[in-house]
């Protein structure tokens, strides 16, 4: 009697085991029917917000010289900005960087010496902010209108930029979904399944170039800030499981 309730244990220890062991093969194979797929979403735009700076500068022995020289040409580059249109909210003057200058000369030995003193630098730069885009835009080309002024002035290549690009990046992500999705349906209708439930999504970083341009994409994102028309793409990588 003790031997067929021994053997009628094992028997159905073995069926148990035999159950899981179905099972976790069903559910690995289960695991193993996935598709993942990449999608693409992309938007040209143009820039809504532009930045441009310059920079002037005077030198001499003395330092309110130089200072009250300084501020002479920055009244001069204020009321000509004024005069242009450009919001006095919209400039921003630097403090002044004063800077002590010196002769230098190499001796007979070929030594570097710092030599006499020969003078103050003074700088001070102006930058603006706008959302007329194109007015900066007709200022910065045309800067020699200040030098003509007599004034040292160095103008800076302007930098644009867009305020809106949160409402960009929400469009891009749709799209990128919705093409991956589209991928993956077309991928298992030509396997002859059924796409399954959503496993996981996974969204790259935005790039933000030129349009038509051959600039390298970023690990960490691009933005191009260099030119006033601008794409911008996101990848949405999702998996799916197939039926």
């Amino acid at each position: 009697m003790k031997t067929y309730l021994a053997v009628a244990i094992a028997a159905l220890g073995f069926i148990i085991a035999a159950a899981f062991l179905g099972n976790a093969i069903k559910n690995r194979n289960k695991s193993e029917n996935t598709v993942s797929v990449t999608g693409l979403g992309s938007k040209t735009f143009t820039s809504d917000l532009i930045s441009w700076s310059g920079s002037f500068s005077k030198n001499s022995f003395e330092l309110k010289t130089a200072y009250d020289d300084l501020a002479i040409d920055r009244k001069v580059i204020y009321d000509y900005l004024r005069s242009k249109g450009v919001k006095e909210s919209e400039m921003i003057f630097s403090a002044v960087d004063i800077q002590k200058q010196f002769r230098s000369f190499t001796d007979s030995n070929g030594t570097y010496q710092q030599g006499e003193f020969s003078g103050y630098n003074l700088t001070q730069s102006v930058s603006i902010k706008s959302k007329e885009v194109s007015k900066i835009e007709n200022i910065s080309r045309n800067i020699t209108e200040i030098i003509n002024r007599g004034i040292e002035f160095t103008s800076s290549s302007p930098q644009y930029f867009y305020t809106k690009l949160a409402n960009v990046k929400q469009e891009m992500i749709a799209n990128a979904t919705k093409d991956a999705k589209e991928r993956a349906e077309k991928i298992a209708e030509n396997a002859g399944s059924g796409l399954g439930n959503l496993k996981k999504a996974t969204m790259g970083v935005i790039q933000i170039t030129a349009p038509n341009s051959n600039e390298d994409y970023s690990y960490g994102g691009t933005y191009n800030t260099t030119s006033k028309d601008k794409e911008a793409s996101i990848t949405i990588k999702l998996e799916y499981e197939v039926d």
